[in-house]
């Protein structure tokens, strides 16, 4: 069973709280500092940085004001001078970022910060202190991992890094590199033994400054569809030599060190990308009030169009559950980790990229408009697929979970104790992350325990608390069937026609997990403040929505739960506060 340090409640409680209003705080001075996105005079809002995007290049105004706000600092321990005490904070501190401009957040800041984590995780304490130095005095990393000749499998690394006297010399190149031009540092995963193994490869952090131009060359600049405003370029080196003191951890570790740090990345930028289909559903919803009236205008609110936008805000708050676990987790359960940051992951392209393509159908024609308040729909469904892909995209995560599903039927699901409370609150303190307990694999799961326990617990005589009840009971024994099928499969071999069917089980293992912290979350807040997230309508609108996802035949929904979720889309428009699961304030 997970335990804890124990602390008296009322301390637990006021240092809870106080951590919150730091929190906040933060969030709204950057919000405010950004002002409002859809005011055309704003120089940091939807018309400037639509400007850039059709330019193809970084967005100046936006960078500069994140600079001005220390956003750097955000990524740089506290230990280490910085402000990053907690991944939840981060994330949210994120959020209002990413629901401006997907290229800004990944170009001027989870960039930086993919590099900096495998410094804060591997680093020598002189190199940890050289990164944060130059992190808080305004300069930025980029990270060489892709592979694109091998559909960005990165142990098959075509950068080489054999011995020499004093150091290494680089050889081989990476076609694609975010920020390179502009990096101060640079973490460049590279092949240290050609013979194959989990020793193999190694990690390098390395000044661009610093490396000879006749032994290093920057190649041309690539823009893509999507992130049109980031710097992609690559790196090809010829014999580039490099000091021994360039080694990040020891020679060999680095295949290790990066599937700890995408435990990090992976889980930080996923959860990030949820302010996106924020900034997606708000401008479908000003799109219907401007076409319409608003559903009090409609003849029926069963359209077509209704049902998008409660789908889309249902979709945004079971994604955000496990987003809420799996960044928590990352202090509470780190040994648990690989897999619930995989299986976030892995449905940002199902469930995000899925809600904003079926929001289009509210824009109807205007969705190909490119400026204005309404452009931004398109840029955010151009660029969010862009996060999906990389090194630790949809197949990195199958290969991350796949391979620990024997193992956790066998001695954790159905038998495993539940999670503590603590994974699924908004607030409350965390304790600090450890980077060296992040496991490969652990085969543990209490999340799925928490499914268990809350299923058999839901109370209630009402309609909604019935559908609840019994959509709940149906995720049960959805999970009941994916253990019998992956233990049967188990024994049946490792026949290659068995193969898919550990896919589409990997894929149901995922939904049930989201399933897993939507109870959890809603469980936790019947005893927070907000209303709206102690009602068991959105819960049951959210296992709705799964069991649709993964082919169960459940009944319709009780009136009163959809009329109480429109009436929440509806509110958060009006109001001006954020669709995910903090109700956030936000200035437009």
């Amino acid at each position: 069973m997970t335990t804890l340090p124990v602390e008296r409640p009322e301390a637990t409680a006021a240092a809870a709280l106080l951590r919150e209003s730091a929190v906040r705080a933060r969030v709204a001075g950057l919000e405010a500092l950004l002002g409002d996105p859809s005011d055309p005079a704003n120089p940091a809002g939807y018309t400037a940085l639509l400007e850039a995007d059709r330019a193809a290049v970084p967005f100046a105004e936006g960078e500069e004001l994140l600079d001005e706000f220390g956003i750097a600092d955000e990524y740089v321990p506290q230990e280490l001078g910085g402000r990053l005490d907690a991944m939840d904070t981060l994330v949210r501190v994120m959020r209002p970022v990413m629901r401006r401009d997907v290229g800004l957040a990944i170009g001027h800041g989870m960039t930086t910060f993919m590099a900096a984590s495998d410094v804060w995780a591997a680093g020598s304490p002189r190199q940890r202190d050289w990164m944060a130095d130059l992190l808080r005095k305004g300069g930025r990393a980029a990270i060489a991992q892709h592979e694109t000749a091998h559909s960005n499998d990165y142990v098959r690394s075509q950068v080489t890094a054999r011995r020499s006297s004093g150091g290494y010399l680089i050889s081989g190149g990476k076609p694609l590199v975010n920020n390179l031009e502009r990096a101060g540092a640079l973490v460049l995963f590279c092949r240290t033994d050609p013979a194959p193994g989990s020793r193999s490869h190694s990690v390098l952090l390395l000044e661009p400054g610093q490396l000879g131009d006749a032994r290093a060359a920057v190649t041309a600049r690539r823009t893509p569809v999507g992130l049109r405003g980031c710097r992609f370029a690559g790196v090809e080196f010829d014999d580039c030599p490099v000091p021994r003191s360039a080694l990040l951890g020891s020679e060999g570790s680095g295949i290790e060190t990066a599937l700890r740090s995408f435990q990090i990345s992976r889980t930080v930028i996923a959860a990030t990308a949820v302010a996106a289909l924020d900034t997606s559903l708000r401008t479908a919803v000003r799109i219907d009030r401007e076409q319409s009236g608003g559903w009090q205008a409609r003849g029926t609110d069963g359209s077509r169009t209704g049902a998008a936008l409660t789908h889309a805000f249902v979709d945004l708050l079971l994604y955000d559950s496990l987003a809420v676990v799996a960044t928590r987790a990352l202090h509470l359960l780190p040994a648990e980790t690989s897999v619930y940051s995989s299986a976030l992951k892995y449905l940002l392209p199902r469930v995000l990229t899925e809600s904003m393509y079926d929001l289009s159908i509210v824009l109807g024609s205007d969705f190909y408009t490119r400026e204005g308040t309404l452009g931004i729909f398109q840029k955010h469904v151009r660029d969010v697929p862009v996060l999906s892909l990389g090194h630790a995209g949809t197949v990195a995560c199958q290969a991350t979970v796949i391979p620990q599903m024997p193992r956790l039927a066998r001695g954790s699901w159905f038998v495993e104790d539940e999670a503590p409370a603590a994974l699924f609150r908004l607030d409350g303190d965390l304790p600090p992350m450890r980077g060296d307990r992040l496991a490969l694999a652990c085969g543990r799961d209490s999340l799925s325990a928490t499914m268990l326990a809350v299923a058999a617990g839901i109370r209630g005589p009402g309609p909604v608390e019935r559908a609840l009840r019994t959509l709940a009971g149906l995720l049960v024994e959805e999970f009941r069937d994916v253990r019998a099928r992956v233990l049967r499969l188990e024994a049946a071999g490792p026949a290659s026609r068995a193969q898919p069917a550990r896919f589409a089980l990997m894929d149901r293992y995922t939904l049930l997990l989201a399933g897993a912290a939507v109870l959890g979350v809603w469980d936790q807040g019947r005893y927070g403040r907000d209303p709206f997230l102690a009602d068991p309508s959105w819960a049951a609108a959210a296992l709705h929505r799964i069991c649709r996802r993964l082919g169960t035949r459940v009944a319709d929904l009780p009136a009163e739960c959809g009329t109480r979720i429109r009436h929440e889309v509806q509110l958060r428009f009006s109001t001006r506060t954020s669709y995910d699961l903090y109700s956030t304030p936000i200035p437009g």
